[in-house]
């Protein structure tokens, strides 16, 4: 059974915080909210946590289109190729937001990801999983909490994520509500950018 832990994005307690990010380091799998849907995540730093992950979704992980959820820009350069001003403007006009950024991959990436050609960036805006970041001193690799029903593409309620994935993950944060929209999804790894998937993000960033 995944633990559920209670975290206010108000003020998050420092506490639960540490807890969740022990769960991370030891190769756990957590549930946690953004600014737009809940992600399900681990620690990048963690192959077999990745390769959980990845099962998990039924996918290779090699060719899993996981998103890189990071603090902020800082150590944009450790994972992406070196960008334009025009580019970096974008992003900075842009995040922390509801957006996921499709950017040309560096050779630094973590072993898993090294032939990858091109890597999804989110910095969501939201204090908890920011607080989880800063805390961990490393980006976690992640996918959003799709629903299998037909109408409701994701899940919004905390108490009804946990009781799907009970037996699948590590913990289940419950930081409120969650969005139903996902976030928008933009590749600027070619001329001109492309709107991959209109989501919460607005598209007057440009």
């Amino acid at each position: 059974m995944a633990e559920f832990i209670k975290i206010y994005p108000d003020n998050p307690n420092p506490k639960e915080i540490e807890k969740v990010v022990a769960t991370l380091k030891r190769g756990g799998l957590v549930i946690y909210p953004t600014d737009t849907v809940y992600g399900l995540g681990c620690d990048m730093a963690n192959v077999k946590a990745l390769e959980r992950l990845a099962k998990l979704k039924g996918v290779k992980l090699k060719k899993a289109n996981f998103s890189f959820i990071c603090e902020d820009l800082s150590n944009l350069s450790d994972y992406v190729k070196q960008i334009d001003n025009a580019t970096f403007k974008i992003l900075k006009r842009a995040l922390p937001g509801a957006y996921t950024f499709i950017l040309p991959g560096s050779k630094s990436l973590p072993n898993p990801f090294k032939k990858r050609k091109t890597v999804g960036i989110r910095v969501p805006d939201n204090s908890i999983i920011q607080a989880i970041l800063n805390t961990l001193g490393n980006p976690i690799v992640s996918t959003s909490i799709r629903d299998d029903d037909d109408i409701l593409e994701y899940t919004t309620d905390p108490e009804l994520i946990k009781e799907k994935w009970d037996n699948s993950v590590d913990l289940v944060i419950d930081g409120g509500y969650g969005s139903n929209e996902a976030s928008t999804v933009i590749d600027l790894s070619v001329v001109p950018p492309e709107i991959v998937r209109e989501g919460k993000g607005s598209l007057e960033i440009f």
